[in-house]
């Protein structure tokens, strides 16, 4: 029996926007106009507001082919979500915008706003406007995250000085090799389609790369404590290269230890099966959205309570530079694409 299909055309713009949206529910006490009308109205209560816009496209951020809608949706907010977080701020409204072609069912949309709405239930944000468009070339999205935060409380990239501990929430490498195991499976089933995907034991590692999610409880967690991070900064293109951000940011040098870099063991398993360093998953790989900061030397007892927090190095002078110290006690200049640094 054929699923029901029913063409977006057949709804039209402004129909669509109204099916989309017909269960949208406010969270937020501040938002006192949703989606509906010309913009939406936001009281931030005498709080500061933090903006950040990504854009995603098809073909060069997700694959359909691995990348089921639902997923796709929780995602891409999860993924906006993730760099309110790392201003040390707190969620509060997204808006969505698409561009469809007509080979997207309304059907297949329900489902991508399924996702959408789980993620802004899972993170109390609110859903508040969006538009929707026909698009040639694939599927695009872009999303706009808006979140608050205490005045003058929120962490930029800049603010780190030398000895400042170098912290990271979570483990590192694993959406990559969930990628990498992706992809083969997928190459396998164009070569053989009868032959389905293994991906047995794998669920840590594939639930990275497909439904993210933004580390709001670190971001709490730190209020609570009261531990005000002097440089923050998300984990998307992997960690050497943000933590070479954080460097150029602030005018610091920094000393990595590889033996600190926490590594879940399912990415380790995977790496060595694909041939590859673990610890050059880790550098390199992205998408982990981990949030990576810098604390005064003084936190450390407080951070250390935290069993998801690791300190992996420090700020150094600049004079120093950025290097990683390998297992071995051998020091190498830390690079943007990690495992460049590997080769003796």
């Amino acid at each position: 029996m054929e699923e029901h299909r029913t063409e977006i055309a057949s709804l039209g713009e402004f129909g669509l926007i109204d099916h989309l949206t017909r269960n949208n529910e406010t969270m937020q006490a501040g938002t006192l106009l949703s989606v509906g009308d010309d913009a939406a109205v936001v009281d931030n209560f005498g709080r500061q507001t933090v903006i950040s816009t990504d854009l995603l496209l098809e073909g060069v951020h997700f694959d359909l082919m691995y990348m089921p809608l639902k997923h796709l949706g929780y995602k891409a907010v999860a993924v906006n979500l993730s760099d309110i977080c790392a201003m040390m701020a707190t969620p509060t409204h997204i808006t969505v915008s698409i561009g469809i072609s007509n080979r997207f069912s309304v059907e297949a949309l329900d489902e991508f706003y399924d996702g959408i709405y789980a993620a802004c239930s899972q993170y109390n944000v609110d859903l508040i406007g969006g538009d929707t468009t026909t698009s040639h070339k694939g599927f695009v999205i872009s999303i706009t995250a808006i979140g608050e935060v205490a005045p003058g409380k929120f962490v930029t990239r800049d603010g780190a000085k030398p000895n400042d501990l170098l912290c990271v929430s979570g483990d590192l490498g694993a959406a990559y090799v969930g990628l990498q195991l992706l992809e083969r499976e997928k190459k396998i089933f164009m070569e053989t389609p009868q032959v389905q995907p293994d991906l047995e034991n794998r669920s840590y590692i594939i639930g990275r790369i497909l439904k993210p999610e933004p580390r709001a409880d670190i971001v709490t967690w730190l209020q609570e404590n009261d531990i005000m991070p002097t440089s923050m900064i998300d984990v998307s293109d992997g960690l050497s290269s943000e933590i070479l951000h954080l460097c150029t940011r602030s005018h610091t040098g920094c000393v990595l230890y590889e033996d600190k870099i926490p590594i879940h063991a399912e990415t380790r398993e995977m790496a060595f099966e694909f041939n590859i360093d673990p610890t050059a998953c880790a550098l390199s790989g992205g998408e982990d959205y981990e949030l990576l900061f810098t604390v005064k030397q003084e936190e450390y007892e407080k951070i250390a309570k935290n069993s998801n927090i690791t300190v992996i190095g420090y700020m150094a002078e600049t004079t120093e530079g950025s290097n990683i110290i390998t297992r071995s006690g051998k020091k190498h200049a830390l690079t943007a694409q990690g495992w460049n640094a590997f080769k003796e």
